[in-house]
């Protein structure tokens, strides 16, 4: 099921910030309000939406550490993902048309289990993470081009035992939706747009890196601490 905002479809700069879009979103997701869902942000531009998701919706908030595999030469440009579990999907295709190979792609992949792991200590550095087996779950990140960072991701949650995986995203292509739709349970998306030339940002007034300190601040606000 694909839910949105129909009087933001198809434009540009709709959202202030990334707290704007996490109160747009929330709107779609209020049926969810004082349920048993827990609120996954995808860090580090995940989690500003994702925190305004949880306190408009009563939820419990935890992060979902995945990353993006890089080109060496363009840190903008993913061919594959890595996620909290160690799993790791490349696009076998593309590396190769854009000649990321041997050496080069696993030093690529093992860069980004490193970082995984970093995030994953930093968000959870004296804090208990949330359970997951057997609970319905909402992933959240500032927006999806590809959408294959957030399918690793799904799959994940999927082998963490959950029972039901929804995808909320302030924005996104309607190619991507559509194919997330596909493989989840639930895809919420406030701003759907349907040009060929996508650009996340461009759904923002205001657009810029998260300091991963601040928000690792951030999600232990909702979070519990370890039990010694």
């Amino acid at each position: 099921m694909i839910q949105k905002l129909d009087e933001l479809d198809e434009q540009i700069g709709v959202f202030a910030d990334r707290a704007d879009a996490g109160r747009k979103l929330a709107a779609l997701l209020a049926p969810l309000a004082g349920s048993s869902a827990l609120v996954l942000a995808v860090p580090a531009g995940g989690v500003p939406v994702a925190a305004e998701v949880a306190r408009a919706l009563r939820l419990p908030l935890d992060v979902a550490v995945v990353s993006k595999v890089t080109l060496p030469w363009n840190s903008e440009v993913g061919c594959g993902a890595v996620a909290f579990d160690g799993s790791c999907e490349i696009d076998a295709e593309f590396a190769e048309q854009v000649g990321l190979r041997g050496s080069s792609l696993r030093l690529a992949i093992e860069q980004t289990r490193q970082k995984v792991d970093r995030r994953l200590a930093l968000f959870h550095q004296n804090r208990a993470p949330e359970p997951l087996n057997g609970r319905p779950v909402v992933l959240i990140d500032d927006g999806v081009a590809s959408g294959a960072t957030l399918m690793l991701a799904a799959s994940a949650l999927r082998r963490a035992g959950v029972s039901r995986v929804s995808i909320a995203v302030p924005t996104g292509p309607l190619h991507s939706i559509e194919r997330l739709a596909d493989q989840v349970d639930d895809v919420y998306c406030a701003n759907v747009r349907s040009t060929r030339r996508f650009s996340v940002a461009a759904a923002y007034r205001e657009w810029r890196d998260e300091d991963e300190n601040e928000m690792a601040r951030v999600v232990a606000q909702f979070q519990l601490p370890k039990v010694a």
